[in-house]
């Protein structure tokens, strides 16, 4: 007889686990099925150890540039079994933490391999063999996601030359001249962590015309200026076409857009060009989920084809955004909706999007380009750090952009390049999704010095009353 459970969640990543302690506190008895760590690939994977990376990255750039300060410190070089264990022990902490919500809440854990068999059954492969899980209410489909390869010859990934953040995160020295094939989030970070840990020379390869090109254009520019001007060369519109190994290092051979080619050299390769959903051979289709080039295709309320399955997280597509916090809010959706409480559908362009690289970026609603291609008329007003005291003391460059409606509208998009753009950007995410007015944001009182001015400085000048731009 199979155990039964009002709902049953697939994964015990950001998304799975944030739908099954949501759904627990409904007073619903819930199943959480994860192979390997609640957590996922954020936790133990992704999220959190990459940015513990870049703390540690900060840190190292501090010391380097502590005589600009008055402060005496030299930087002496980087021991990365200690970043490692500084790294872990953030991991483990939360990873404890996580358990032990998931235990008070009264959420089962199952640990195993997970297949769906029916739309209402769950049959989970564990250590003592094959347990069924029988869901009343629905399953919720949070499969997750793993790092892409690229169909190179030669960039097979061998976990020593080419390597995806998987085994980067675990390296126990640091590369003398790694290449970074993609100019997203994951590539970008980890070429400013591998820079600020000292890196003789840190390369960008990218196929798209600007580095992280799916935003505004503006901050592309920006960020391809501080990225020349610390040294970190960045190769757009560039392809990789062959990669061939050897004892001492690699050669990547590139294609540039005008059909040139030429060859880098480096000690190891780093794949960063997104992440694909994990749904083969999970019985998804065969229970009446069809899936879209490996993706699940949902309604407005996560629902899949198959009557009570829902699906979350990285397996959904676009314009679901792969990103942790979204996972937690489709989480959160689906938990209410199987509960029967009202509930409403994400606008995934109201979800902050943060790079957590040198200088940091953070981004919500439309970009410049965006609107360009929908013909929609809009207003455009930035500001600059270089006119903000509290920048200036940190060094710190960049803007804060903001895009309204025509003559006056509310704001479609805010653009944050420099210091703390992921948390300053929680302000940007509140004026978008609240729909305001730049008169309105601009009205209001900014503490003083602080970067935070910044945001409402630029509103204040697409208001028509600017004070220091």
């Amino acid at each position: 007889m199979a155990d039964s459970y009002d709902l049953i969640v697939l994964g015990g990543g950001t998304g799975g686990y944030s739908c099954a302690l949501r759904a627990a506190d409904l007073g619903m008895r819930v199943a959480l099925v994860e192979k390997e760590k609640v957590g996922g690939t954020c936790l133990h994977w992704g999220c959190i150890p990459t940015k513990a990376f870049l703390q540690a990255a900060e840190v190292a750039d501090h010391a380097r540039d502590a005589s600009d300060y008055g402060v005496k410190a030299t930087f002496d070089g980087i021991e990365m079994a200690a970043v490692l264990a500084y790294k872990q022990s953030i991991v483990d902490a939360n990873w404890k933490g996580l358990q032990a919500s998931l235990k008070a809440r009264g959420v089962e854990t199952v640990a195993g391999d997970g297949r769906l068999a029916d739309p209402r059954t769950v049959v989970v492969a564990t250590d003592d063999g094959e347990r069924p899980l029988k869901a009343e209410r629905g399953v919720v489909l949070a499969t997750g996601s793993k790092p892409r390869d690229v169909p190179i010859e030669g960039a097979e990934r061998d976990g020593t030359r080419v390597i995806t953040s998987d085994e980067a995160l675990f390296l126990e020295q640091v590369p003398r001249r790694p290449i970074v094939l993609g100019a997203s989030a994951v590539g970008m970070e980890f070429a400013s962590v591998w820079h600020a840990f000292g890196a003789e020379e840190v390369t960008i390869i990218e196929m798209e015309s600007a580095v992280v090109p799916r935003e505004d254009v503006d901050t592309s520019k920006a960020i391809a200026k501080d990225l020349k001007k610390s040294g970190i060369r960045a190769r757009t519109g560039t392809k990789a076409t062959k990669v061939e190994k050897g004892d001492d290092g690699l050669r990547v051979t590139i294609s540039d857009s005008k059909g040139e080619t030429s060859t880098l050299e480096g000690d190891v390769l780093m794949v960063a060009v997104g992440r694909g959903p994990v749904t083969e051979d999970m019985g998804f289709e065969e229970a009446g989920v069809k899936l879209d080039r490996g993706f699940v295709p949902v309604d407005g309320y996560s629902r899949t084809s198959a009557d009570g399955v829902y699906a979350i997280g990285d397996i959904l597509p676009p314009p679901a955004l792969g990103l942790a916090h979204a996972s937690f809010q489709e989480g959160f959706l689906v938990a209410e909706h199987a509960a029967d409480q009202p509930v409403r559908s994400i606008d995934y362009k109201g979800i902050p999007r943060v790079y957590y690289c040198h200088p940091e970026i953070g981004s919500v609603g439309w970009n410049e380009q965006e609107l360009k291609d929908e013909g929609i008329e809009y207003d455009k007003q930035s500001f600059p750090y270089s006119h903000n005291a509290r920048a200036m003391m940190m060094k710190g460059t960049g803007h804060v952009k903001v895009l309204a409606a025509k003559d006056g509208g509310k704001v479609l998009g805010v653009h944050i390049v420099g210091p703390k753009a992921t948390d300053l950007i929680a302000e940007g995410q509140l004026i978008y999704n609240w729909e305001a007015l730049p008169t309105e944001v601009g009205a209001f009182i900014h503490p003083h010095p602080t970067l935070s001015e910044a945001i409402g400085e630029a509103h204040m000048g697409l208001a028509g009353r600017p004070l220091h731009g």
